[in-house]
């Protein structure tokens, strides 16, 4: 059933200096009431309306939805030309979560709309999520045999951002030794942090035998996670995705399970070709049947917060720390 509901801000010391702005929450995916409910206070309590609109399940619902929108926050929901044409009096988006593939940032350029991510709100959520699969595929996805520890094993964090930090934090918790590949981190934050940093992506992956991926899907990235680089990969080598999917080769991902007897993989993103891994290398694949890093109620609650708050940061002083479109 979908819900479309505005709420009133009842604040009557708001500056006449600032503009009253209605915030939309559009989410087909709901978030949970306690984080719906801390929106409206963020928002109601600078003055600003609130709409609601859930569980849509037309593209129409939301353009109507989007009509008076002056800011709006979604998750996984889709933001293209179309939502943007019909939002004329739209000034900011911001998806709660760190992805924002889901909107046209140069369609939003165009129409003059800032586009923010919450990077970080989902990041322990992401890491919990990594470190259990590499458990359940150590474990040998607790099928009753023998199967190995984390202890004393080498991972490499592939892309040293929010995520990462988080999955080298609790990957030390295990004992783990921990190295990371990011070129645009300096290796002496790194090495602050108790991290052995790495000059490229061949030596993460010839030195590691767990890879962690974190990289974001771009021209560069998509693609990137081939036959050459995981073949470098040390005798048992796990790799977990808790990425995006186009950043693996999927033909050499069937290519490397074929030539390499020893190597497993778990993702967060289920493959393209998914069904084929899971006949042919059942015990040794596994994959999330949806993208659930993030999906916790901690994690939700915290980007759903930290959404509402930049929003409002936005109308009041113009602040674009979390821009992501120029």
């Amino acid at each position: 059933m979908v819900s479309f509901i505005v709420f009133k801000s009842t604040n009557q010391q708001k500056s006449n200096k600032q503009k009253i702005m209605k915030v939309l929450i559009a989410t087909d995916k709901p978030f949970a009431k306690v984080a719906v409910d801390g929106i409206r206070k963020v928002v109601e309590g600078a003055g600003h309306e609130l709409a609601l609109l859930e569980k849509y399940t037309e593209k129409k619902q939301l353009l109507e939805a989007v009509a008076d929108a002056n800011a709006i926050i979604i998750r996984s929901d889709i933001i293209d030309a179309d939502v943007l044409e019909a939002a004329k009096a739209l000034k900011i988006v911001v998806r709660a979560g760190a992805g924002y593939d889901n909107v046209e940032l140069d369609a939003a350029t165009k129409a003059g709309v800032c586009v923010m991510n919450t990077p970080g709100q989902n990041a322990n959520a992401v890491a919990e999520l990594a470190l259990g699969m590499m458990v359940y595929a150590f474990r040998n996805f607790y099928n009753g045999t023998s199967g190995a520890e984390l202890l004393g094993k080498k991972i490499g964090i592939h892309a040293y951002g929010n995520v990462g930090r988080n999955v080298a934090r609790i990957a030390k918790g295990f004992g783990m030794e921990v190295y990371a590949f990011d070129a645009f981190v300096p290796a002496e934050a790194m090495q602050k942090e108790g991290i052995i940093p790495v000059n490229t992506a061949d030596e993460l992956y010839t030195t590691c035998q767990i890879v962690s991926l974190h990289i974001p899907a771009t021209a560069e990235t998509k693609n990137s996670i081939n036959f050459n680089l995981l073949n470098k990969m040390p005798k048992g080598a796990l790799l977990v995705n808790t990425a995006r999917k186009e950043v693996i080769n999927e033909d050499d991902l069937v290519k490397i399970f074929e030539a390499r007897p020893d190597f497993k993989y778990v993702s967060d993103v289920e493959p393209s070709n998914s069904l084929a891994l899971k006949e042919k290398f059942a015990e040794r694949y596994f994959a999330t049947p949806k993208k659930m890093g993030a999906q916790t109620s901690e994690a939700n609650i915290n980007a759903g917060l930290a959404a509402a708050q930049q929003i409002v940061d936005f109308f009041a002083t113009g602040n674009e720390k979390f821009r992501v479109n120029k």
